[in-house]
């Protein structure tokens, strides 16, 4: 620790104090990125995505009935209005105003349920294109050898739909890795709510916010290197 202290202390603009507390502050950091960033991020992105696909099943099924006809409306509603409002105005709802009406929840469980309907609307589009984007002749190569439309759909659109669908999926990750900052403003102690706190007792402001960044640059840095190799491994098999 010495040796990066000095080497820390002698870079242009930083003395041994504004080192050490650099130092010191990038282990907490790091453990809340490790705690609670990365998986709040993970099961938002998961209940997101299972949101997602129910959310573009409905809205891409032939309607018949009246009850399709309602649950396309109700699918189009939901989409429209988490995309229409700011992701932080609904984490300020579920945690602030549902109390109002006799609901209380923790923090983590309210940014985990205002990520995953925001994920759930955002992702319902990509995984709609996705299903629209499959060749009218592979639902007509599945009816040829007698699958109904569940069959034709679960066992041959869906697989393709998904392949297609997860370069933009993986972007979408990345993004909800970053956008955990915003839980800060609910009391969950991730990342952001970290460096918040000790750039509240340093004042070293601008310090601890770009080590911050830098810690979301390399968690982000790692995602995308992940994103490309699967990305290659499934071009192989398209």
């Amino acid at each position: 620790m010495t040796l990066l202290n000095n080497f820390l202390a002698n870079l242009p603009f930083m003395s041994e104090e504004r080192a050490d507390l650099l130092i010191s502050s990038f282990w907490p950091m790091l453990e809340a990125t490790i705690i609670s960033t990365i998986p709040l991020a993970l099961i938002s992105f998961f209940v997101g995505l299972v949101i997602a696909i129910g959310v573009a099943v409905i809205r891409t099924m032939p309607t018949q009935s009246a009850f399709q006809c309602v649950l396309v409306a109700m699918a189009r509603i939901y989409v429209s209005l988490i995309r229409g409002t700011p992701m932080l105005v609904q984490i300020f709802i579920i945690f602030y105003g549902l109390p109002e009406v006799g609901i209380t929840l923790d923090p983590f469980p309210t940014a985990i349920i205002a990520f995953s309907l925001n994920i759930g609307a955002y992702a319902s589009e990509t995984v709609r294109a996705a299903i629209l984007s499959i060749p009218k002749g592979q639902w007509e190569a599945s009816y040829a050898i007698g699958m109904n439309y569940r069959q034709a759909f679960v066992r041959t659109i869906i697989p393709q739909a998904m392949r297609v669908s997860v370069p933009p999926l993986a972007n979408t990750f990345i993004s909800t890795v970053k956008d955990t900052s915003l839980a800060s403003l609910v009391l969950v102690t991730e990342l952001f709510r970290v460096a918040q706190n000790v750039a509240a007792s340093s004042y070293e402001f601008i310090l601890v916010y770009s080590e911050a960044a830098l810690i979301y640059w390399m968690v982000c840095f790692v995602l995308s290197i992940a994103q490309q190799r699967l990305e290659t491994r499934l071009s192989r098999h398209l």
